[in-house]
């Protein structure tokens, strides 16, 4: 389908003819400039024309042309807007209408809902809009713009516009975004949207809009396993790696011996794919829904050939009953996949399956051809090798400039020293708990080339998982690596929005393999912990850090150009961009760092066997290229490169001047300097940079004159000239606004600009709901409200700390796109209050939302003491000349202060961080087990006291120590009873219960330690500490840590651990439980940092409750005074008529205001027609009242509440009102 833009009679002739042989099945034209008397036709296509004439002059006008292979009939429309509409018959009817909107005239609003009501859905909506809005990619809005924006919104529509141009404007030589597609919900699917790229003789670049729907056969795929069948318990018993497979053999020999017997385990217990894509490949499609099939298809072979009345009966019934499977499988496997998405799920993955669902899927394996040297390559074996050859050319040596590369050969004829050291932990030999923690921590990636996946090894018994612990030690101590994990099988991905025809223009996603990236694993947890620990890591380096993040520099930028502008200082900042950083970075200069930082033996000289020539091949559908080498750069798709990337680059702003500060994350550098002078700062940032590219020069770095960009922040008046950089010799650009880490910053620091940017990012993610909510399967209200919080949420929460600080006016701009997925998910009618869709939603405004996730991001920092913002936020300065510069926006900390104020809550000390414990070090601790197989709800309180006395007699020589915590409105106590002495002390009202149990055991550990026990049980009732202290290393909280490090300074005593149950009348158990509840001592007043979050969370409940009892008078509030919320039906329809009741808005009762009409009046009752007149007081309905709700009184609460009343439907449709709600 295409839609031809502006084109006369001639123009468009030619254009049919030039055409013809692409075979487009529709096109059509609008501003056609044909005059009605004037015949037009084009062979093999039918067309419908609106012609439209000023005078004797032909203006405007839109015209249709379909291809006669296409059933299509034309749609009469009543209308004053230059329109014609089609409906074709594709595998359903669609209706198409082409619309041509004049600029400089007003369109009325009226005139438009007309035409749309015209429409029989589903519908095409295309044409020339001239509107200009920045949600689909114009720079600015106008008022048609908003016009076509609300007709959009009002009518549920999706707009399918990418941002790409489509008008080229001749006389100002810029482009433009007037061409618009809109369209019906369940369309979007099914079509994809792109403009060409030649304007054929015209000023607008036509429209393509691409039928994706999957009737083509696919090519071949990959062969996978399928995890969902798996035979895990045969697989187990088959896949046995015993100690004589690795201890004798060289290690090559040993890997492949490993490799051969997991594979052959896998081969007889997992099921393959063929590597064909079914026709019915439709995700949900399962053994029922074939057989369901199977025997629809006999039944109407049965009734086509036998006509009876029982055989119609049976197709019939066979037919009702497949429907019903099928929905019953597309809304379980859309449920199943719902549960599983996360914030970290993109708009596009979710795209991806609803597609999939839909039987649609995009071909993103195979590339059909590729331009290179001026040829066209087709064969797929060409293009890998192709591609291949372009990804090992960057890698390799002549990459870097001339003067590096004879730099870097006079370097490397110097030997980097990793003699060998026993002396150093790190080097120790590897334990089976860090297996297992690497293990764990392994997601479920695809295969390297020995097809070995994380699954299998998931899978394995603890014997088999040993034997690749002894493969590990061996490699790890014998210092040599498996060749064939030096090989990678490279999938190429197309950049987005470039050209697909270049090989350039790929990027490589390597698949290595998981064997190896488990050991990498195990590696990368040992080094990280040794340049953490050794504090080896520059403080402004955020990237791949525990506790650290894209934030912490946005935030360190924000808080620097604030403190500026309050100074009236300038603040010049500068974002630089690094050449193929990951492919460039200089494997040598790595192994020096490594020298450099001190480390000896296996660690380092394992990462040096690592760094060796990598081999790899391009993977295209299931074909494969020869090989390449990668030469230079950390190898792709591997665990450790990242890490290895981050100690590479972590000296190049190490040698800074004393007045410019940095931020780096990962590649992602910004350097900043704020002065009075506009001199001072152009020097010493021209030094920076000198000092940066002299390092970059001597490290293989090359950074990217045109993406290397400077802005200057300034509010002071008057004119400022821009300062002027250099680098290499290239002056650096200076721009108005650039994204740094995903936000837009601008000058003035407003965020007008990304809030702009994100608000159009996030109603185009809402096209998933739109369409999700028009479906059987997908339209459930709690369905809906996941994929809201992990697509559309998710993005506006995302540097709330920073952009949270722009004007109120600015930051309600997103409250439209808030509201709007809250009406789309609940299905609530567009006149509901917004505080009644916040309560049945259960979903706060974004201003608290917003200072709720401003407290959380500073617990966090409270709770880090080496965080380098840790300071600048708990002691802001320039407090002072913030209190009188009003116009000016305080700095984060100041900021925070606010919210305190508002959540009111009293700041309060917050537990800092434990260092974690070595990797290496294993932390078990001693559990006795002895009551976990007890049930407790059926288990007798004497058959509790019975069996703990003879446990107490089995371990007559321990000291029992019993402990407990307890939590009650305003206090919180913990409590450790001894044989003759109790120690009870209170902690602060915000830590929970858990925290108090924790609590209790370290002052139980910790009184040990001064009396010398050489044998002692800790008893708790609290089953949450027990697992805590099994897991200690993968748990977070302080006290657990503090129990693990106080466990370990008692070397000579033994200490056990016990659970018991509570309250079933064990003495000790009962004194401690309470001695807690009564302690009235307070050593330190602390609060663990998952217990802030929570104190936060419940102070955001009480200030919303505090709103919403101000709508005394709302509707809904009457029927749910509490912000608690409501549950759902699982019939979607019934939910969202329910939910439109609670809120007493409908389209019955409230659709006049959208038209400015009057109220309805109900005829019998001459009363303003509500939700509450039709349920409970209108008299034409008495008897239908009775008759479903009893003869009792009854109000909203009793029909609508927590628990409706369940022939509330039954009466509606009674009365005639359901289709109206």
């Amino acid at each position: 389908m295409k839609s031809i833009i502006r084109l006369d009679f001639l123009v468009l002739a030619g254009l049919a003819e030039t055409l013809v042989d692409r075979g487009p099945d529709k096109r059509a034209a609008t501003e056609t400039y044909l005059k009605p008397n004037l015949s037009a036709k084009f062979k093999n296509y039918s067309t419908q024309r609106n012609d439209f004439q000023q005078g004797s002059r032909a203006s405007g006008g839109v015209a249709c042309l379909t291809s006669c292979q296409i059933p299509s009939k034309p749609i009469l429309l009543n209308t004053q807007l230059q329109a014609v509409a089609i409906q074709i018959q594709l595998t359903r009817r669609i209706t198409i209408c082409y619309l041509y909107l004049p600029p400089r005239v007003h369109i009325e609003k009226t005139h438009l809902d007309e035409l749309l009501r015209q429409l029989p859905s589903p519908f095409f909506l295309l044409g020339d809009f001239n509107g200009h809005n920045t949600l689909w990619g114009s720079t600015d809005t106008n008022p048609r713009g908003c016009q076509i924006e609300t007709l959009v919104e009002d009518h549920g529509l999706c707009l399918l516009n990418d941002n790409s141009y489509t008008h080229f404007h001749q006389a100002s030589q810029t482009f433009h975004t007037i061409d618009l597609a809109i369209c019906s919900p369940s369309l979007v699917p099914y079509w994809k949207f792109s403009t060409c790229t030649n304007l054929f003789n015209s000023d607008h670049f036509p429209i393509v809009l691409t039928y994706v729907k999957n009737d083509f056969p696919f090519p071949k795929r990959p062969v996978k396993y399928i995890f969902e069948k798996a035979d895990w318990p045969l697989f187990e018993s088959l896949c046995q790696l015993t100690p004589n497979m690795v201890d004798k053999d060289s290690i090559d020999v040993a890997v492949n011996t490993i490799t051969d017997c997991i594979i052959s385990s896998a081969d007889n217990s997992i099921p393959k794919t063929s590597g064909n894509i079914p026709k019915l490949c439709k995700p949900w499609w399962n053994t029922e829904c074939d057989t369901c099939q199977k025997t629809l298809e006999k039944a109407w072979y049965n009734f086509r050939r036998y006509p009876t009345t029982h055989n119609l009966i049976k197709f019939k019934k066979a037919r009702a009953k497949f429907r019903q499977i099928r929905r019953r499988s597309m809304n379980t496997t859309w449920c199943s996949y719902v549960n599983s998405i996360t914030r970290q799920v993109s708009s596009k993955i979710v795209w991806d399956k609803v597609r999939k669902i839909f039987g649609c899927y995009s071909d993103t394996q195979n590339i059909s051809f590729l331009n290179y040297n001026g040829q066209v390559i087709s064969d797929a074996k060409e293009i890998g090798n192709v591609i291949g050859q372009t990804l090992s050319e960057i890698s390799s040596e002549s990459s870097y400039p001339n003067d590096f590369i004879a730099f870097k050969k006079c370097e490397e004829q110097k030997s980097v020293d990793f003699l060998p050291s026993y002396a150093e932990d790190y080097n120790s030999t590897f334990s089976y708990h860090e297996l297992k923690d690497a293990l764990r921590k392994s997601n479920p990636t695809s295969p390297g080339p020995d097809q070995i996946h994380n699954n299998m090894l998931k899978h394995l018994g603890e014997s088999s998982l040993l034997t690749i612990l002894l493969l590990f030690d061996r490699i790890w101590q014998e210092r040599v690596f498996p060749l064939s994990w030096l090989k990678a099988i490279v999938v190429p991905i197309p950049k987005p929005g470039k050209d697909k025809q270049d090989p350039n223009h790929y990027r490589p996603i390597a698949l290595t393999s998981c064997l190896s990236k488990l050991l990498e694993r195990m590696v990368s947890a040992r080094l990280m912990h040794v340049l953490e620990s050794s504090k080896w890591f520059i403080p402004s380096q955020s990237g791949f850090r525990r506790r650290r993040g894209t934030i912490d520099n946005l935030l360190k930028l924000e808080t620097a150009i604030r403190e500026a502008f309050v100074r009236k200082k300038h603040l010049v900042s500068i974002f630089f961009d690094i050449e193929k950083a990951y492919d460039r970075t200089w494997r040598y200069g790595i192994l020096k760092d490594l020298s450099d930082i001190g480390l000896k033996g296996n660690l380092p000289l394992f990462i040096k066997n690592f760094l060796q020539t990598r081999i790899f091949q391009i993977r295209i559908g299931n074909i494969l290229s020869d090989n390449f080498n990668q030469q230079e750069g950390v190898p792709q798709g591997s665990v450790l490169s990242v890490l290895l990337f981050i100690i590479k680059i972590n000296g190049i702003v190490s040698k800074l001047p004393a007045y410019v500060h940095s931020t780096l994350f990962v590649d992602d550098i910004q350097i900043h300097c704020a002065g009075d002078d506009m001199g001072f700062i152009q020097r010493q940032l021209q030094m920076a940079i000198n000092n940066m590219t002299d390092w970059a020069s001597k490290n293989g770095f090359i950074f990217s004159p045109q993406k290397t960009v400077c802005m200057h922040f300034c509010r002071r008046r008057g004119l400022h000239p821009d300062p002027d950089f250099q680098l290499n010799g290239s002056p650096i650009p200076i721009v108005q606004e650039t994204k740094f880490l995903g936000i837009v910053f601008d000058t003035k620091l407003t965020f007008r600009s990304h809030i702009k940017h994100l608000k159009t990012k996030c109603i185009r993610t809402l096209n998933i709901m739109k369409v999700l909510s028009s479906t059987s399967w997908g339209a459930d209200k709690v369905s809906l409200m996941r994929i809201y919080r992990s697509l559309v949420r998710s993005k506006l929460d995302y540097g709330v700390p920073v952009y949270g600080s722009a004007a109120m006016s600015t930051l309600k701009m997103l409250d439209s796109v808030h509201h709007q997925g809250l009406r789309i998910a609940t299905g609530a009618f567009r006149t509901t209050p917004i505080p009644s869709l916040h309560v049945i939603s259960g979903e706060p405004s974004l201003e608290l939302r917003r200072h709720r996730l401003s407290l959380l991001y500073f617990y966090k920092i409270k709770s880090d003491e080496s965080h380098p913002q840790h300071y600048k936020v708990i002691n802001p300065i320039f407090g002072s000349l913030f209190s009188v510069r009003l116009s000016f926006t305080p700095t984060f900390g100041f900021r925070i202060g606010e919210i305190l104020r508002y959540f009111e809550i009293e700041d309060f000390p917050v537990v800092s961080n434990v260092e974690d414990p070595p990797p290496w070090k294993e932390t078990q601790l001693d559990f006795i087990d002895d009551f976990l197989h007890f049930f407790k709800p059926s288990t007798s309180d004497i058959v509790f006291q019975q069996h703990f006395y003879d446990h107490r007699q089995h371990y007559s020589d321990y000291i029992p120590i019993y402990t407990d915590g307890s939590k009650s409105d305003n206090h919180v106590g913990s409590a450790a009873v001894f044989p003759d002495f109790t120690i009870a002390e209170t902690l602060h009202p915000f830590c929970s219960v858990y925290t108090s149990e924790l609590y209790a055991i370290s002052l139980g550990l910790l009184k040990i330690s001064t009396l010398n026990f050489k044998k002692a049980i800790i008893y708790t009732d609290s089953r949450s500490s027990i697992n805590a202290l099994r897991s200690a290393k993968h748990n977070t909280h302080p006290l657990v840590m503090q129990c693990l490090h106080l466990h370990h300074t008692l070397k000579k005593s033994k200490i056990k651990y016990c659970w018991i149950p509570g309250h079933v009348g064990i003495p000790g158990n009962e004194r401690a439980d309470k001695a807690a509840k009564s302690a009235n001592a307070s050593r330190e007043a602390f609060v663990p940092l998952i217990d802030a979050l929570q104190a936060v969370k419940l102070s955001q409940y009480r200030v919303w409750q505090r709103i919403w009892d101000g709508q005394s008078n709302n509707k809904l509030y009457k029927i749910q005074p509490s912000i608690k919320g409501f549950g759902n039906l699982t019939i979607r329809k019934h939910d969202v008529i329910l939910t439109r009741l609670r809120v007493g808005h409908t389209f019955l009762t409230h659709r006049h205001l959208l038209h400015s009409d009057p109220a309805p009046i109900c005829n019998g009752c001459n009363c303003i027609l509500s939700v509450e007149h039709i349920l409970c007081q209108c008299k034409n309905f008495y008897s239908q009242r009775q008759a479903h709700f009893g003869a009792h009184i009854i109000d909203l609460i009793d029909i609508l509440g927590t628990n409706p009343g369940v022939n509330v439907f039954t009466f509606l449709k009674e009365v005639q009102f359901f289709k109206f709600i």
